[in-house]
């Protein structure tokens, strides 16, 4: 496939030279509203939350991924800096320093561990797994050819760290909580942004394959990596469908695990009429993510509120 009509688009760039502006292009303050949501998921597919559960999930959340994107910066800043597409980024702009990025690191990770430690005793003992997954992502491309499976996971965790907010408070072993997380959604949100990461890497190729780092599109090529990103979606809607059945998410889960699963396979019509379209479909993940995740909660507030 001709590699021409990539386009060099950025979401990380700068915009705008106020401070605090500055700091949310940084940490990417829209991935925090993008995962939250499957945190609340996780959390109603094990049990009901209470509104103190529902805060310091926020603030856990909040604090995971501010300090995972503020590193993610600090780790990449040699390879942004040299990446035409990503030489805008603030820590590259030279508009945020290196020393402000780690104190948001460390301010972060101060806040997620804190809130942790406040929602149950399981929480906190887990709570360095979920940190070490979201901070050794931006290493995993110097490491293999499937970062996009990390960064899965990264998002997937998020489903879990919800789940174990809630079934810690009962639970009397790890083992019990680690056998009552749901899996099945996991699996179907780390797939999911799997895929559409790999669709994503396709801006990157030929920049990737000069340096010689790993992703599908520069590994395996453009047309092997758009059949491995569908491969994925279609793995992902088959776990979407298999939690409607297990969790009995009723008409609101059947509706929107329709609807999130259609724009999954969008994306790929898009992609497949014109690599320009890479940023359109890339946004549409935005959409799939309120869906599935709303769509979760929306159906277990239903169902709960007969019970």
């Amino acid at each position: 496939m001709d590699i021409g009509d990539v386009p060099r688009w950025d979401p990380g760039k700068v915009s705008s030279r106020r401070k605090l502006s500055l700091y949310m292009k940084l940490i990417r303050i829209e991935h925090t509203l993008f995962s939250l949501p499957f945190a609340y998921a996780g959390a109603l597919l094990s049990g009901i939350p209470t509104i103190a559960d529902i805060i310091l999930i926020c603030l856990a959340v909040l604090g995971l991924r501010t300090a995972g994107m503020a590193y993610n910066n600090i780790a990449d800043i040699d390879i942004d800096s040299q990446n035409p597409r990503t030489m805008n980024r603030p820590l590259v702009r030279g508009v945020v320093s290196p020393r402000e990025a780690w104190m948001i690191v460390v301010i972060g990770s101060i806040l997620y561990f804190i809130s942790a430690a406040l929602l149950n005793f399981y929480a906190f003992l887990l709570s360095p797994l979920l940190w070490m997954v979201i901070m050794t992502y931006p290493h995993a491309k110097r490491w293999h050819s499937f970062p996009h499976l990390h960064l899965g996971l990264s998002l997937g965790m998020v489903v879990f760290g919800g789940a174990v907010a809630v079934i810690g408070k009962s639970a009397s072993s790890i083992v019990l909580v680690l056998e009552s997380v749901p899996y099945v959604y996991i699996l179907a949100v780390a797939l999911w942004v799997s895929g559409f990461d790999i669709l994503y890497s396709i801006m990157d190729i030929e920049f990737d394959r000069a340096m010689g780092l790993g992703s599908v599109p520069a590994v395996y090529g453009v047309d092997k990596a758009r059949i491995i990103a569908l491969a994925m979606h279609l793995m992902s809607i088959s776990f979407l469908v298999l939690g409607y059945v297990i969790y009995g998410l009723g008409l609101i889960g059947l509706l929107t695990t329709l609807l999130a699963s259609s724009l999954m396979i969008y994306q790929h019509l898009l992609a497949m009429e014109s690599l320009s379209n890479i940023p359109r479909a890339f946004n549409m993940n935005l959409a799939i993510s309120l869906i599935i995740s709303f769509g979760i909660v929306a159906a277990k507030a239903f169902i709960l509120s007969f019970l």
